[in-house]
């Protein structure tokens, strides 16, 4: 790998390793830690980054190789029949504040209503939960923009409908 290729992988990976370790804390079960997961994908784009063609954003090509990674290693434990629970070991800090027990139920109905969602459904949420645009999202997964806008409608239909009656 040329000097060029080095700072730019440096400085993609910089750029892109909170939102990184994030997928792969949601992937992450046991016996794969989400630092394993993390190391995977920073290969998987050190070994590919000669082969970026630039049709798309540097940032998305990280994003589609990160859930790539992350969802071949948990369909290999899978296939290995082992069972996983996929969101068990996330963790969200809701604020430097102690939150209430409110915040608490709340957050427990979400994660769970989450857990129960179909894997495309779960993949498609945490692209939504890292904030990116439909188009982004779209670039990452091969789906147009408008069917990740029907499929977020009513997946935002189905948490609503399960944190409702959680809470109630």
């Amino acid at each position: 790998m040329q000097r060029q290729d080095e700072d730019i992988f440096t400085t993609t990976v910089e750029g892109n390793k909170y939102s990184i370790y994030r997928i792969c804390r949601i992937y992450a079960v046991p016996p794969i830690e989400a630092q394993d997961l993390f190391q995977e994908v920073v290969y998987q784009i050190w070994k590919s980054l000669p082969d970026f063609e630039e049709k798309s954003n540097i940032n998305t090509w990280i994003y589609k190789i990160a859930l790539n990674v992350c969802m071949r290693s948990k369909n290999q434990l899978s296939k290995g029949n082992l069972i996983t629970v996929r969101l068990a070991s996330i963790e969200f800090n809701l604020s430097d504040e102690i939150p209430n027990s409110n915040q608490t139920e709340r957050y427990n109905a979400l994660h769970a209503c989450i857990s129960k969602l179909e894997e495309s459904e779960q993949s498609l949420m945490v692209l939504y939960l890292e904030d990116l645009s439909y188009k982004k999202i779209a670039e990452i997964t091969g789906l147009t923009e408008n069917h990740i806008a029907v499929k977020m409608k009513r997946i935002r239909k189905k948490l609503l409908n399960c944190i409702t009656y959680k809470l109630n």
